[in-house]
């Protein structure tokens, strides 16, 4: 029986986990044992008893669960916390890591899994295919933060997000502007919607539109545009003339925005920017920009990731992790995503890992020592080569 250990998050304000009592039942299903590590799902409110009664062994805090599990099961990367909890280290040779382990953030920490000799499957690799939509991490998680970045902007405001007509006279709607309308856009779309605003979505896949104004929202059309699609559905990186086509359009809307949202991000590349400094002058006092793509860099020239700044009157919001402030529910889908991607590894005798598959190849990281995954070990080849000295 394949032993699979689900620790407790100790990355900073992390207050998901990787399971939860509903998964654990099922992964039992499937022929796995199924250890958690003690309050592992305190801050997502998921008990140790509802994990004893779904079938897990709660196991204390220590290094015998890591270094006795084939496989296991996070959301944050393994990293060394302090010199004394090294995650990386806990983990025994030819254990296979699953978790959102951000493959091109720190490359030193994917160098340290292949020399573990560790499997590490990145979530955020998984394919955007129909027969993977299961294991979605990104758009799972995605959909939470655009929900929230909405929630925290109308928190902020001065002002009614809806019109309300009432004795007193008629208050106009909030506008928001979203630019991007992937998963996050246009959940973000769709909450700001519910709540009553004008919406306007920008972005440079003309795909989007069809999608925008099923929602309600007004699609912000680009002349000349050219596609920004890019492989398995995401946004790809675009011209500089482009992009400053699109901030000239966008500074028209601007003015008259109470709320930006930004959303936009290129997998493995710093997020684009889309909001220079001029562009934020020209909105009004009382604004305020939530920039999902923060952790990435930002979207707005003056965004500093875990940081609020005000310039001009507007307030500029660089939240770090937002899915993490919606523990429950984040959990939730984020460990049926990694419950899907169990019943596809699963074999008859144990977890299989097929490089050939299209679904486990895409997602591998490290795999037999090695870096296995072409562009980032690229990346981690001339990162090595820069540091060592001519």
């Amino acid at each position: 029986m394949t032993r699979l250990f689900v620790p407790k998050e100790r990355r900073a304000h992390e207050q998901r986990v990787a399971a939860t009592p509903e998964t654990v039942a099922k992964l039992k299903e499937l022929g796995f044992d199924v250890m958690v590590e003690q309050g592992a799902g305190h801050d997502s409110l998921c008990s140790d008893a509802e994990y004893e009664e779904a079938g897990a062994r709660i196991v204390p805090p220590g290094d015998d669960a890591w270094s006795g599990a084939e496989v296991v099961l996070k959301v944050a990367p393994p990293d060394a916390h302090d010199e004394e909890d090294d995650e990386i280290a806990r983990l025994g040779p030819g254990a296979i890591v699953i978790g959102l382990l951000a493959p091109h953030a720190d490359l030193a920490r994917v160098r340290r899994l292949a020399e573990r000799g560790v499997t590490s499957i990145a979530m955020e690799l998984i394919p955007r295919i129909t027969r993977a939509q299961g294991m979605d991490a990104l758009s799972s998680q995605a959909n939470v933060g655009g929900y929230k970045a909405v929630l925290l902007a109308a928190n902020r405001l001065a002002r009614y997000v809806p019109m309300l007509m009432t004795a007193a006279g008629t208050i106009r709607p909030s506008r928001f502007v979203i630019l991007g309308g992937g998963v996050a856009g246009l959940q973000a779309l769709a909450t700001a919607k519910r709540l009553g605003a004008i919406v306007e979505v920008s972005d440079i896949r003309p795909d989007v539109k069809e999608q925008v104004e099923s929602l309600g929202g007004r699609f912000i059309d680009l002349p000349e545009m050219e596609s920004g699609e890019g492989e398995g559905g995401y946004a790809k990186a675009v011209g500089e003339d482009f992009l400053r086509r699109q901030r000239e359009i966008l500074t028209h809307h601007l003015k008259s925005a109470h709320a930006v949202i930004t959303t936009a991000q290129v997998p493995g590349k710093r997020a684009p920017i889309l909001l220079s400094s001029e562009m934020v002058s020209v909105m009004k006092p009382g604004a305020i920009i939530v920039d999902l793509a923060a952790e990435q860099g930002g979207n707005c020239e003056l965004t500093e990731a875990g940081r609020e700044v005000v310039s001009g009157g507007v307030l500029i919001l660089g939240p770090i992790n937002l899915p993490a402030t919606v523990p429950l529910d984040a959990s939730r889908v984020y460990a049926r995503n990694l419950l899907a991607l169990m019943e596809h590894l699963r074999g008859e005798d144990g977890v299989v890992i097929d490089p050939e598959d299209e679904i486990t190849g895409a997602a591998l990281l490290t795999h037999e020592g090695k870096i296995v995954n072409p562009r980032v070990a690229e990346e981690a080849g001339a990162e090595r080569s820069a540091e060592e000295p001519s």
